[in-house]
């Protein structure tokens, strides 16, 4: 396989694991303050991080390297998971479907402003086709709707395609893991302190289901689909492989309907089969 096919075989794989994000941190809000949920999911995957980097005797990121890490940090590690998780105080994980639908094309501009790549434009049609069926779909569903809810949703969208940009081109220098687990290690001062300082007083009242929520959104959304998904748009190319973006809402479904035994909907395969369509015909047309 060329290393434009194995980038959107690694970014495939990511995006399957990011698919469990929203749905997770929903649950964990419930019982979680959305700060301590950020912080708490940050610390534990950059401690995780800090020992993959000792194991294997990383060397340290060069100075110039200092700043796109800070810009990854604040994008993903920080930036997103906060923004998200006090949207889901407002709006349901349905809802931030539509904004999900808005996140490849985001990741596709800041990888024009950030990794200097040049889609043609039958690429940006593709795209915003996807957007509109993603976000169309979203809509007809009936999900309610909160101003404050969708302006933290739209700065998290914004925050997270710069993160995943720049991340991409950090990865061709030090590798997709490693830029994740820098950025991680990066952050723990702050994010640790931030931990201690929000920490629940007590956790007699933390479900089970909560504590399932913050385990996922920090082994797998924080840290073992970063490992994934920088590599697919390092090899794959970042406005190629971030169109794979639009299949993860479906991916959610399809998880629903496979763990929960919901129904999956004809209209809903159909729209799968057109957001797969404008995901082949953006990949034809990004370099």
């Amino acid at each position: 396989m060329d290393k434009a096919t194995i980038g959107w075989i690694y970014g495939l794989i990511g995006v399957v694991i990011f698919s469990g994000s929203l749905p997770a941190t929903r649950v964990a809000v419930m019982d979680f303050d959305p700060l301590f949920l950020t912080v708490a999911r940050a610390v534990i995957a950059g401690l995780l991080g800090l020992c993959l980097l000792l194991a294997f005797r990383e060397k340290r990121p060069a100075r110039g390297d200092v700043v796109s890490l800070a810009i990854v940090a604040l994008g993903c590690v920080v930036g997103f998971p906060l923004l998200t998780a006090l949207a889901l105080k407002h709006v349901t994980s349905a809802h931030s479907i539509v904004f999900i639908g808005l996140l490849p094309v985001a990741t596709a501009i800041f990888g024009v402003l950030r990794g200097g790549e040049r889609p043609r434009p039958a690429f940006w049609i593709f795209s915003a086709i996807g957007s509109a069926l993603v976000s169309g779909y979203a809509l007809a569903q009936g999900v309610s709707a909160s101003p404050v809810g969708d302006l933290l949703m739209l700065a998290a969208i914004l925050v997270c395609g710069l993160g995943y940009a720049e991340g991409a081109v950090l990865s061709r220098r030090l590798g997709g893991w490693q830029v994740i687990c820098w950025a991680l290690v990066l952050s723990l001062p702050v994010t640790g302190a931030l931990c201690i300082a929000t920490m629940p007083h007590t956790i007699d009242g933390i479900g089970e289901p909560a504590w399932i929520g913050l385990s996922y959104v920090s082994l797998f959304s924080m840290l073992i689909g970063f490992v994934f998904w920088y590599r697919g748009l390092a090899q794959g190319g970042i406005a190629a492989v971030g169109q794979l973006q639009f299949l993860q809402p479906f991916f959610g479904f399809a998880l629903a309907a496979a763990l929960l035994k919901e129904s999956v909907s004809w209209s809903m395969l159909a729209v799968t089969i057109g957001v797969v369509a404008c995901v082949a015909g953006a990949r034809k047309f990004a370099r």
